[in-house]
């Protein structure tokens, strides 16, 4: 288990290393001068000459390069050429924002998908699994951002059940200790504004997590299908066991394997679904600020979001891999 584990970092940092530098060369073949949206219309060859020097945007890519990773390495991600910020600082306010709806979406997604894939799975070749065939289909190919205007034209205009915007109601009055809107009300001792984060969590929550619930709903009913026609299964019925001992013991057990692994996979949808989800509803996390940031050619911030996001999903993907050797010895004696 620890071989396994050393080996998986090790084989981590590389890819890391090498993600940095094709992000940052990307970014920088992007078009367009950052000198020319900082300054607007006060832009000109001095002045953006200046700038320039005072951000390093004027010496050779590899020395910017590797002044970027040498600061990474010391924990600074550079600064936000926009408002003259520290990155890091800004994410530490934003992430809680994405690490919420990232979390609710998966909560939404595991809970319904599981739960829709074992349905098709135990009533196969019949109406049910149709439906639930039908709803998996539908979800994985409508875009994220579809089904979030779907939703908002829905449930936040017509009916007016839900809101559209935002993480609270702008009248809220309490005070941000973690950037967690849903731990500090309830450290605020505010149950009415917990209700309310809740509440302007749905709908994005629902939108970021639809694909994820579909994939998952299809997984889950493809290898529940797989364990129940072994010949172990048909002999713990035999033998006078419940149908419910026998799911739980010997199908649902064995078929965590693939479901595992595509939630691992998941992470990396719903952080890129991240992006146009809080964009539709102007959620105030990463997603948005690295579309803002593209926008105004904010090298720094784009940057260190994406190897950020690629960090995290090398990381849960890490897990993944402990987690089938925690389910599967075959893996963890290999």
């Amino acid at each position: 288990m620890t071989r396994l584990l050393v080996r998986r970092v090790l084989a981590a940092v590389p890819a890391l290393v090498g993600l940095s530098i094709v992000i940052f060369a990307f970014i920088h073949l992007l078009p367009g001068d950052p000198c020319a949206t900082i300054l607007g219309d006060r832009d000109t060859p001095e002045r953006c000459q200046l700038l320039r020097t005072s951000l390093g945007l004027d010496l050779p890519v590899w020395q910017q390069y590797l002044d970027y990773a040498g600061g990474l390495l010391h924990g600074d991600f550079g600064v936000d050429i926009v408002n003259n910020q520290s990155v890091a600082a800004e994410f530490a306010t934003r992430f809680p924002a994405t690490i919420e709806l990232a979390i609710l979406a998966l909560v939404y997604a595991v809970g319904v998908g599981i739960y829709l894939g074992r349905l098709g799975a135990r009533h196969a070749q019949t109406w049910l699994d149709g439906g639930v065939t039908v709803v998996s289909l539908v979800g994985v190919s409508v875009p994220v951002f579809v089904v979030a205007l779907i939703l908002v034209f829905v449930f936040g205009v017509q009916l007016g059940w839900l809101p559209t915007q935002g993480r609270l109601d702008p009248r809220a009055d309490y005070v941000s200790v973690t950037h967690f809107v849903l731990l500090d009300t309830l450290l605020a001792g505010r149950p009415d504004l917990f209700i309310d984060g809740l509440r302007h969590l749905i709908l994005p929550a629902v939108a970021l997590g639809s694909i994820p619930m579909a994939i998952i709903a299809r997984i889950t009913r493809a290898s529940v299908l797989d364990v129940m026609n072994e010949d172990y299964v048909r002999t713990a019925r035999a033998k006078g066991l419940t149908e419910r001992r026998v799911d739980s013991r010997h199908v649902l057990r064995n078929a965590w394997p693939p479901i595992v692994t595509v939630l691992g996979l998941q992470v990396g949808s719903l952080l890129a679904g991240a992006v146009l989800t809080e964009t539709v509803f102007s959620w105030p996390g990463v997603g948005r600020w690295v579309v803002i940031a593209i926008q105004a050619r904010n090298y720094f911030v784009v940057q260190s979001a994406i190897l950020v996001f690629a960090a995290i999903f090398i990381t849960v993907n890490l897990l993944v891999d402990i987690s089938y050797a925690i389910l599967d010895p075959r893996v963890r004696n290999g």
